[in-house]
């Protein structure tokens, strides 16, 4: 951290020194329009040339540290040790891990596990001596080198831009490729689990109990994992959700929109969106605390069979939440509406409430659904409020007033723990995780063509 910091602070110094360089080749403050780029750009110019190869080489010494460190101690281990199995070793290898973070004390270790780790920190002093110099030597060398370059003709905005340019694209390729390891793997977990269960039976069966036995005489030795019931809680709370925050979003949409004044929007509107920054977890200590057991005791004042933790506590509680996510995109779509469109419906006689009917809406309809369908992705991605709400039981029902699961409780249940990923109780999680992929995917890209549509018709 000490290094990294005295890292911007070189940095910083390199910036205001190609700065006032520019400034000299120019002549003085008065001269600077003889530069190719303004003063701030040769600035720009040498801070980068101070600073990023250096964080290139703090990046890549931090990745490389603790392989070539293991592998110089495992070396060093003796040759009873280093011919152990690869799994044997690695405990060993973890065993000084936990030495050297205090998890274990030094007297419950072998002597030579106990030396083992004795090395590795001297080795990661001198390693952490040598990354300082390293780092600070690179930055010296790059601010030197781009402060004796600086010059009249030197295009410092080009090479800023271009660098910018690189950057962004750098960070693009990284998501790409990210996403793309996200779905291979997924993908990969998810074939192992349909080699032990068919795909017809995972998508079209109706009990959903992947508790697997241990013997193959014991009760329920071979689950079941129809994912049926599960998808069908999923949609069941998220179709609630959408119940209580499409219209109630819609609404306040249209009126900060239409009705409400300068003063009032700018007071309101935040307000209402302080909802999408509190935790899901305090949204779901709010619906199992005061929703679900209001609900519970106003089912039975009327004779309703209600259970203590259903789908409708946790669809209204998650509509909630979803409320300043459909409300900020439908107050985004219809400002987006030209006036024209208004003040033409204004000049036929309409007045503001048809006006708003007839004209705004109809026009801000495709990117009214396009949010909308992004706040049902939302919806079914959430996972507090339902586990403390909803419940952990696979019920196929419509009831609302009983206990249902979704997929993304059960992926939850499923990972939690120490489990063996050669089990299809633990591959299920990966099965389900590709199904709501799916799902989601097949959502955003209805959304995503929905709002191209509006775009390219209002723009």
């Amino acid at each position: 951290m000490m290094l990294l910091t005295l890292l911007l602070l070189m940095t910083l110094a390199a910036y205001y020194l190609g700065l006032r360089r520019a400034v000299t080749v120019a002549g003085g403050p008065t001269s600077v329009r003889v530069l190719h780029s303004r003063p701030a750009y040769y600035g720009m110019w040498t801070a980068i040339w101070c600073g990023l190869p250096a964080l290139i080489i703090f990046a890549a010494w931090q990745m490389l540290e603790g392989r070539m460190l293991t592998h110089l101690v495992v070396a060093q281990l003796p040759p009873e040790m280093q011919s152990l199995s690869a799994a044997r070793l690695s405990l060993i290898v973890n065993d000084i891990r936990n030495i050297i973070y205090g998890n274990i004390p030094v007297g419950q270790v072998s002597p030579a596990v106990q030396a083992a780790a004795e090395l590795y920190l001297r080795l990661q002093a001198i390693s952490r001596i040598a990354l300082a110099a390293a780092v600070l030597a690179s930055a010296l060398a790059g601010l030197g080198a781009a402060y004796g370059r600086i010059h009249i003709r030197l295009r410092a905005r080009n090479q800023v831009e271009r660098l910018v340019l690189w950057l962004l694209g750098a960070c693009s390729t990284i998501a790409i490729f990210t996403t793309i390891g996200i779905v291979l793997s997924v993908l990969y977990e998810a074939l192992r689990f349909f080699k032990s269960v068919p795909l017809t039976d995972f998508l079209f069966g109706l009990q959903w109990s992947p508790q697997m036995a241990i013997r193959s005489d014991q009760v329920g030795s071979s689950g079941a994992f129809g994912a049926v019931p599960v998808l069908a809680g999923t949609l069941l709370v998220s179709g609630i959700a959408m119940l209580v925050a499409v219209p109630i979003g819609l609404l306040a949409a249209i009126y900060m929109s239409e009705y409400a004044g300068k003063r009032l929007r700018s007071v309101v509107k935040p307000l209402m969106e302080i909802l999408a920054g509190i935790p899901t977890v305090v949204y779901g200590f709010f619906a199992a605390l005061t929703v679900a057991p209001l609900i519970r005791s106003s089912g039975h004042a009327i004779g309703l069979d209600v259970s203590s933790e259903s789908a409708l506590a946790a669809g209204l509680v998650m509509g909630i939440m979803i409320i300043p996510f459909v409300s900020s995109l439908s107050d985004d779509m219809i400002n987006a509406v030209p006036q024209s469109l208004r003040d033409g419906a204004y000049g036929l006689g309409a007045t503001h409430s048809e006006t708003i009917r007839q004209v705004v809406l109809p026009a801000a309809l495709p990117g009214i659904v396009g949010g909308v369908l992004l706040a049902v992705s939302r919806a079914i991605g959430e996972t507090m409020i339902v586990v403390m709400a909803a419940g952990l039981t696979a019920n196929l029902t419509l009831n609302p007033l009983k206990t249902v699961t979704t997929v993304t409780v059960q992926i939850v249940t499923l990972l939690v723990g120490d489990q063996e990923f050669d089990s299809p109780k633990t591959l299920a999680a990966f099965a389900l995780g590709l199904l709501l992929f799916v799902i989601t995917l097949g959502l955003n890209i209805i959304a995503l063509k929905v709002v191209r549509k509006y775009r390219e018709q209002y723009e």
